[in-house]
């Protein structure tokens, strides 16, 4: 009896602490909250606006968007009011969620004097234009299985951004964007079905290789800065 007497109350003692085990502390990490998902129909572009990473996004032509897009502006799109706001732009509507906003990109010839008759100055010199075009200098480049013509304009953004258009073998042209030399987004629309495609980018010793969907370019650095 002795011998039993002396496992219950090992068993006894033994009992609260598994209970407590089984408890837990009761207290659970707070699940991370979702990443803002743009919606498909605003053709969102790049990861991010005005630099990779910030929550707002620069938008392509849709549907959805083809009412607010200008020439003369670059159209926004942010999750939040108070992102949109701290954007220099106008606030243009808000679409599933997502506050557009219309940023001018100047007068085209703001600033002519500064840059030179010619364009943006490279060093000293203007950076001219290639005769009979818009584009600052011109290339063959790798597309896919194919070459590509591509030309770029240097200063096309009153923020610096510089546009690559890219020639497609069916005549079709594809707008890239960069800052210095780092690409941040392309062109899309819901005709060629491209609204929505991701935009990915690599890069190459001195160039980058870019993947827009199922289309990719390799695009040198010497193209887009000169050099």
């Amino acid at each position: 009896m002795t011998e039993i007497m002396r496992n219950v109350a090992r068993l006894s003692l033994a009992a609260p602490v598994f209970l407590l085990a089984a408890c837990g502390s009761g207290t659970e990490a707070e699940p991370a909250a979702p990443e803002f998902a743009f919606p498909a129909s605003l053709s969102p572009m790049g990861d991010g606006y005005p630099a990779a990473g910030d929550p707002c996004r620069r938008l392509g032509e849709s549907a959805a968007t083809v009412n607010y897009l200008d020439d003369s502006a670059m159209l926004v799109g942010c999750p939040t009011e108070a992102d949109a706001e701290a954007l220099d732009g106008n606030i243009a509507a808000t679409i599933d969620g997502v506050t557009l906003v219309s940023i001018p990109m100047g007068d085209a010839n703001a600033g002519m004097e500064a840059m030179g008759e010619n364009g943006p100055m490279v060093g000293e010199m203007p950076d001219a234009l290639v005769p009979g075009t818009d584009y600052h200098a011109t290339a063959i480049i790798s597309c896919g299985e194919n070459d590509c013509n591509a030309g770029v304009i240097r200063g096309w953004g009153e923020d610096g951004t510089t546009l690559v258009e890219v020639t497609k073998p069916d005549g079709r042209k594809r707008a890239i964007f960069f800052r210095g030399t780092t690409p941040y987004g392309a062109d899309s629309a819901q005709a060629d079905g491209s609204a929505g495609w991701d935009f990915k980018v690599d890069r190459n010793i001195d160039e980058s290789i870019i993947t827009f969907g199922p289309e990719s370019y390799v695009i040198p650095d010497a193209l887009v800065v000169g050099g």
